[in-house]
């Protein structure tokens, strides 16, 4: 009995035991898939989004939810609710994005502009806080699609497009930009183009008349500046050399509805290492063609400026080997009347900071207005304070601070009370090989209460107040500032933006914070930008500085003053040299 009972003893026991491992098991499986299952859940800002996202599609599925307001408002608040409460998440980008989309949408069925208003701001907020986010270009585009379809500024939504296409260069929404940028250009030339012809009136008939050459050279690169008596349409070609004619290789531009005065000699010689001569000549009967004969050529751009207007040719080398330490510069400047002048200033100076290897070794400063344009001014002439004397005098402090302090070589645009043209002070920053260019100016408005210290580098305006101040400085008006396209070369032409925005950044900071130590109700105005004519074509970072406003009384007096001066000019060094230090740090990996 024993025996036969033995056996199944042992399939009891085995019974049992298999009994508890598959327990075991399946226990083991609840707990395994239980902790996958939490660590699987989404978490909150995935939830709330879900849930938005989830409210926005029932809307766009019902026709009927889409005619009362409080559906879509429902909405934008569960999509507020993610950015508000994780505003650093991935999700809250999209949250701004859809709700940008909804406020656009509720717009449609209530034509309320505050709609617009409000999606707008979304999305600026998305770029400011997200700006590297794939959903920050698609932000810009549609802010200009705002401007451009539902509020009908085409002028505001061609500056939104270019943003896109100026921030966001390899993002996906970069080629629909400059598709409605090209449309919005010829929309508003045409545009303007009638708004010319009812000002004028019937079109003359007279011909513009082409009134002097002037240029400026080095080894390395050259300004051709074309002054006519007004605007003109015109185009630009380059032409291959053609050694069987022995012509060399060409630049050459048409000005239309133009002529030749017979006062100005056929030919200009520059002899220079990149252009040969200039030649300008009755082509048509209307139409004058001024050719530059090319000796060597890297890279060229022509744009044109207003009041008076004049066709602006920029040509540069490509630099295959490192530049000489001590090129020789020569200024150049042509008069159709006075013959050629021309001054060779050889440096055979070797700087502290060459010799320390720092990134900035050489600078420009450009003391604005001069001579026959005394900038702002306030009082009587004899006796009153001139814009230009200020910001010669804080020029001269700040030449040998910079000198002193960070062993730099310094040069001034102009070291006496004579005149410029703005394009010349640009040409001659170029000419020195200049690692920064500042210049220096002081402020106006037709308030007295205003005051601060503000500073500039070139790009589009972002506000009104800029636009007034570019076009005071430029001495022209606020619609030639608005000449978007002319806007959008200039930001071609200047491959230093965003160094020249760090620069602006560090001398804004410095000089404020160096004044207001010892000057109470010094006011910051931040960083701005504007097309500023004197920086365009700048080849290095360019700021603008506007160190107060000689229309307020407060800041008329310190600014006539040697102390106050001293300080600003202080506050601009402290600047430069936190930017350097910045940027060779970034060199040496710190």
């Amino acid at each position: 009995m024993s025996f036969l009972r033995f056996p199944r003893l042992i399939r009891s026991k085995t019974h049992v035991t298999l009994q508890a491992i598959l327990f075991l098991f399946i226990v083991g499986s609840v707990l395994f898939e239980t902790q996958a299952a939490v660590s699987k859940s989404p978490s909150k800002p995935v939830v709330l989004l879900n849930h938005a996202d989830q409210c926005r599609k029932a809307l766009d599925g019902s026709p009927k939810k889409k005619k009362f307001r409080h559906n879509w408002l429902n909405c934008i608040r569960r999509y507020e609710r993610v950015y508000q409460k994780y505003p650093k998440s991935d999700e809250a980008a999209w949250a701004l994005y859809q709700a940008g989309r909804l406020y656009t949408g509720l717009y449609r069925y209530s034509r309320h502009s505050a709609y617009l208003d409000d999606a707008i701001g979304l999305y600026k907020k998305l770029i400011a806080a997200h700006g590297t986010h794939r959903l920050a270009d698609d932000a810009q585009y549609k802010i200009g699609e705002i401007y451009d379809r539902y509020k009908k500024e085409p002028a505001q939504a061609y500056v939104e497009f270019l943003k896109v296409d100026v921030r966001f260069p390899s993002g996906d929404m970069a080629p629909l930009a400059k598709k409605r940028l090209d449309a919005l250009a010829e929309a508003l030339n045409m545009r303007d183009g009638k708004r010319r012809k009812a000002d004028q009136g019937e079109a003359s008939s007279e011909l513009v008349k082409v009134e002097d050459i002037r240029y400026w050279s080095t080894q390395n690169y050259t300004r051709v500046v074309v002054d006519l008596d007004g605007p003109v349409k015109y185009g630009h070609h380059l032409l291959k050399a053609d050694p069987d004619h022995h012509k060399p290789r060409r630049l050459y531009l048409d000005l239309k509805r133009t002529r030749v005065p017979k006062d100005i000699d056929a030919v200009v010689p520059i002899k220079g290492d990149l252009l040969q001569r200039a030649r300008a000549g009755q082509y048509k009967k209307d139409t004058v063609r001024v050719v530059l004969d090319i000796k060597t050529l890297g890279s060229y751009d022509v744009f044109h400026l207003y009041d008076p207007f004049r066709i602006v040719v920029d040509v540069r080398r490509f630099e295959e080997k490192a530049p000489r330490l001590r090129p020789e510069l020569a200024t150049n400047k042509r008069d159709v009347r006075k013959g050629i002048r021309r001054v060779n200033t050889p440096d055979r100076t070797v700087s502290l900071a060459r010799q320390l290897g720092l990134s900035v070794q050489r600078i420009v400063i450009d003391p604005g207005h001069g001579g026959k344009d005394p900038g702002c001014h306030i009082g009587r002439t004899r006796g009153g304070v001139h814009e230009k004397d200020i910001t010669l005098s804080i020029a001269k402090i700040l030449e040998r601070k910079l000198k002193k302090q960070l062993g730099c070589e310094v040069f001034l645009t102009r070291d006496r009370d004579t005149f410029l043209s703005l394009e010349q002070r640009t040409a001659l920053a170029n000419i020195k090989k200049a690692d920064l260019f500042i210049s220096l100016h002081v402020n106006a408005h037709k308030s007295r209460r205003i005051r601060g210290v503000e500073t500039y580098f070139l790009n589009m305006a972002t506000d009104k107040r800029a636009v007034m101040v570019a076009a005071r400085e430029n001495a022209t008006s606020e619609k030639n500032i608005s000449d978007l396209q002319t806007i959008l070369n200039d930001l071609m032409l200047n491959t230093k933006i965003h160094e020249s925005a760090r620069l602006a950044e560090k001398v804004q900071d410095r000089t404020v914070g160096r004044v207001r130590k010892k000057y109470k109700g010094v006011r910051s105005l931040g960083v701005k930008q504007a097309p500023f004519y004197v920086l365009i074509g700048a080849q290095m970072p360019a700021i603008l500085v506007e160190a107060g406003f000689l229309t307020n009384p407060t800041e008329s007096r310190r600014l006539k003053s040697k102390a106050y001066q001293d300080q600003l000019a202080q506050g601009i060094c402290d600047g430069v040299k936190t930017y350097i230090e910045s940027i060779d740090q970034a060199y040496k990996g710190g």
